[in-house]
């Protein structure tokens, strides 16, 4: 791999920063100076250093977010700030959200620039688990629960697929396994309720850091990116 794409895939710099930081004597080849910025590593063996830091190559970026309300599960800019925009910092490109969350909808929310990895997850034919936290305007009743585990029409062409329903403490847990418009909201009016609350809190078997402030964000542990690939996997 040529040296100028390892730095810029390591979000150091654009090419022709980088070209610039190569020529300045800002890069380091196994500890000596690096001044061809088109000179060939091997990023599994050779050290990498920039401004006396050494550079970890990473492929690809796995971020987990704590997703407030307001923002927009989206890479366009617009009117609303989006997911993307909140991660800018990190310098990653072509970060894009592992599928998306309504405007208001809060909790956790995975970015990558893995392309395969993200299809996999959202890919209906996976069944990926999102289990969400939903405060109702009105108590949801045991009939309830079992209508929105057996799946309610929410005016597709099809009923939802059999869904996970549970009343705990902290409110209504719903698990479903689509990831249709709206989905939650409609199955709660479905049941003559409505949704004031809604939080995502799992995602197949990972679960949101409950350290991770609103708008707060990290990286994935190698044991978290386990868990998904794993997901993806089946």
């Amino acid at each position: 791999m040529r040296i100028d794409k390892f730095l810029a895939d390591n979000s150091i710099g654009t090419r022709k920063e980088i070209k610039a930081f190569v020529k300045a004597g800002r890069v380091s080849v196994n500890g000596a100076p690096a001044f061809d910025p088109g000179m060939h590593i091997d990023p599994a063996s050779d050290e990498v250093g920039f401004d006396g830091s050494v550079i970890k190559y990473e492929k690809f970026h796995y971020y987990m977010l704590n997703k407030p309300a307001g923002t927009v599960s989206s890479t366009k800019e617009g009117a609303s700030t989006t997911v993307v925009e909140l991660l800018a910092d990190e310098g990653v490109k072509n970060l894009s959200p592992v599928g998306r969350l309504d405007k208001d909808t809060e909790g956790l929310l995975i970015l990558t620039d893995d392309g395969e990895l993200l299809h996999d997850l959202i890919s209906p034919k996976k069944h990926v688990g999102k289990e969400y936290l939903v405060i109702t305007e009105k108590p949801v009743s045991g009939d309830d629960l079992k209508k929105l585990a057996a799946g309610v029409d929410i005016g597709d062409d099809k009923p939802t697929l059999p869904a996970k329903a549970e009343m705990k403490d902290d409110g209504l847990h719903l698990t479903i396994t689509e990831g249709r418009f709206h989905q939650v909201k409609r199955m709660l009016e479905a049941v003559d309720n409505k949704v004031t609350y809604l939080k995502r809190i799992k995602m197949g078997e990972l679960e949101l850091d409950p350290v991770l402030k609103e708008g707060e964000y990290r990286k994935l542990t190698i044991a978290e990116l386990a868990l998904l690939k794993a997901k993806s996997d089946e």
